[in-house]
């Protein structure tokens, strides 16, 4: 990794579920906009996850810069209410607390399975006096202030919650991705293989790296002047690189800045650049994906597209032509550096050997873009050779962050060792 710029933080899970957890544990996803509140059953080896409820919170633009005393309380309130429409359906032993596992994607500088403060936040919050604080003792003392008797085991991203996720299904899985808005990466290492690692090693022996991926950066990255250009003018100049390059958030934008250059430069459109063309972010990737899946012969939903996100009409075919192979390059551009990413990831586990290692993946970009998602397999095999890439299996985890994090709470549970 020399000249590369990436934060691999220890996650400090060093338990991931084995699939005999057994009992009630809950999960609050708070993610972005909107804050997940779930519950299981779990019934151990033989009953697995017996019963999930889950219920999606809204957050009020107001709480979302306001302070962090309301936003907690906020939070707190809707999973008290949750709680309380348990029922009879979950038995909980008499004098035993609830646990939860708490996902929360923002950047934290974590400190314990349970603790860790909050960096910055990202995605439309913005509320200074959560900065530098614990996240877990905000929630625990909101939560104290609701009457909720309930205990935080476990601290995760969604990334680690999407590997706990893929763990409790198949013990093989190694690696988790997160391909949506932005990207993440998460892994199992040796916990004797981590410099920054002080102090008496796990009793498991391993630890799960939360890489922050989507801020690698290295000169040997393949950025050209679009990439810089949206770089410059983005809200974190110089941050999150790679994610830049292989993300939901950005690959429409950098389609929308060569059709840009195409039209000042080589009237594209004919005399005029649509002023629309000139505006960031107008061209969202999954327009990009539509047009890019374009099978009609005279590529109709390309025309359509042009006309309603830019009300460019009148485009010959070879003007659509050339527009979907610029949506093949930069797609497949960001298929293949992912790919790669996850092929030096298998390097460092020592897992481009034959062995069986899963990989369990989400987000919308994979899930939605079959041609980056196909592409991402390609490269996979390509570059780990036919004998090596038939045991590396990439599964899609629907939803692996939020039962992942009840999961995390089930196996770091305060009871373990009680029957």
């Amino acid at each position: 990794m020399a000249g590369t710029s990436s934060r691999w933080l220890i996650s400090y899970v060093d338990n991931l579920p084995k699939g005999d957890e057994k009992g009630l544990f809950y999960a609050l996803d708070l993610g972005g906009t909107n804050f997940r509140c779930l519950r299981v059953q779990l019934g151990g080896k033989e009953g697995r996850v017996v019963k999930q409820e889950a219920e999606e919170v809204s957050i009020p633009p107001h709480l979302m810069v306001g302070s962090s005393h309301e936003l907690f309380d906020f939070i707190a309130s809707a999973l008290a209410k949750f709680v309380a429409s348990e029922g009879n359906n979950y038995p909980l032993p008499v004098g035993r607390q609830r646990e939860l596992g708490f996902t929360f994607s923002f950047p934290v500088r974590q400190t314990s399975i349970s603790s860790g403060n909050l960096i910055k936040w990202t995605k439309g919050f913005s509320i200074d006096d959560t900065v530098g604080e614990d996240v877990v003792a905000e929630l625990t003392k909101a939560m104290k202030r609701q009457g909720l008797d309930m205990r935080v085991a476990a601290l995760v991203n969604d990334t680690i919650g999407t590997l706990a996720g893929g763990r409790y299904h198949d013990n093989d899985v190694a690696i988790a991705v997160i391909l949506g808005t932005g990207t993440n990466a998460a892994y199992v290492e040796r916990a004797q293989a981590i410099p920054k690692w002080h102090g008496p090693l796990p009793k498991s022996g391993d630890m799960v790296i939360n890489t922050e991926w989507g801020n690698f950066r290295s000169s040997h990255l393949p950025l050209t002047e679009y990439d810089l250009a949206l770089d410059t003018e983005s809200l974190n100049p110089g941050e999150q690189i790679f994610e830049k390059l292989t993300s939901g958030m950005y690959l429409g934008d950098i389609v929308r800045r060569v059709l840009w250059r195409l039209a000042e430069e080589a009237s594209f459109f004919g005399d005029n650049v649509p002023p629309k063309l000139q505006v960031p972010f107008t061209l969202r990737t999954p327009v990009m994906s539509a047009m890019h899946h374009d099978s009609s012969s005279d590529l109709r939903v390309v025309a359509d597209k042009l006309r309603d996100v830019f009300g460019i009409t009148n485009t010959s075919l070879n003007t659509r032509k050339t527009i979907v192979n610029i949506c093949d390059i930069i797609a497949k551009r960001g298929a293949r550096l992912t790919a790669a990413g996850l092929v030096g990831m298998l390097k460092k586990q020592g897992r481009d050997t034959k062995q069986r290692t899963v990989i369990a993946m989400d987000g919308g970009l994979y899930e939605h873009y079959t041609i980056f998602s196909k592409c991402l397999e390609s490269t996979l095999a390509e570059m780990l050779g036919d004998e090596v890439a038939k045991n590396v299996i990439v599964t899609h985890a629907n939803d692996g962050s939020g039962i992942g994090a009840s999961l995390l709470a089930a196996s770091h549970s305060q009871y373990l060792n009680e029957s």
